[in-house]
């Protein structure tokens, strides 16, 4: 009789101990992925104004590769700027892309468009506004989602894995200084294959804050996007100017 008193203690005991160790786990995953998460915010660049000469590399699904050298200028919240050359420095075209708009000057072609903001999406594919855009542009996290499901660990890199109204995305940080190495996002729509593939790295600290000088972004749906930027020239809140004039020989397109 004793002995068939002890067992339903001991089995009682298992379990008890096992909810235990299960709810450690769940609460050390949870400061774990909420200190990463701290750590990324922490290096996130808040500006007001920036300015940068950027190389860029491009090719869409035609397999054509090309090279332009751009002046970007930024005004947070408010406008961007982009003045692109092509060969001997001759200037290709001049955009300006605003809340609701964006407009651009063909210089080649002496054209010029207008159209509204959801013309970021139908270029790139993703839903892209002013906003997230700069952030984009400064080397920010973008369609990231306090929503964090999982996380992972690997050499020197922390994964967070967050689900928000258009994609999935997995965050690669670094684990020595939490800065952004990765965005992986998947559509969070399963009707859509549409896929991203974002990368930061070249970090330096010359104008304060650490900043990545490369990036890669790759882009794929219907139709494929890469482009590569390498930031020759950059600064934060110095003074900015935006001029944008269409000239009257100037065809609308």
């Amino acid at each position: 009789a004793a002995c068939r008193a002890t067992r339903p203690i001991q089995t009682a005991i298992a379990k008890k101990d096992t909810t235990a160790t299960v709810s450690r786990e769940k609460e050390d995953s949870i400061r774990f992925i909420a200190d990463a998460w701290r750590g990324l915010q922490a290096t996130q660049l808040n500006f007001q104004t920036f300015s940068a000469k950027v190389n860029i590399e491009y090719s869409g699904s035609d397999g054509k590769k090309y090279d332009v050298n751009a002046n970007v200028r930024m005004l947070k919240d408010s406008a961007i700027w982009v003045s692109a050359n092509a060969v001997l420095g001759i200037e290709a075209f001049r955009a300006l892309i605003t809340k609701d708009s964006v407009k651009i000057l063909d210089k080649l072609n002496k054209t010029y468009t207008a159209r509204s903001v959801d013309y970021l999406q139908e270029v790139t594919s993703l839903p892209l506004n002013l906003t997230n855009l700069q952030q984009l542009l400064v080397g920010n996290a973008v369609f990231l989602d306090s929503n964090i499901i999982s996380y992972s660990q690997g050499p020197g890199a922390i994964t967070l894995l967050s689900v928000g109204p258009y994609f999935k995305n997995g965050v690669t940080i670094s684990t020595e200084d939490k800065t952004l190495q990765r965005s992986k996002l998947d559509d969070a729509d399963l009707a859509r294959n549409r896929t991203a593939d974002l990368g930061y790295w070249g970090y330096e600290n010359k104008k304060g804050p650490l900043f990545a000088t490369r990036r890669s972004i790759s882009i794929t749906e219907k139709k494929n996007l890469n482009i590569q930027l390498d930031f020759k020239q950059y600064d934060f809140n110095g003074e900015v100017s935006f001029p944008f004039s269409v000239p009257k020989n100037y065809v609308a397109n």
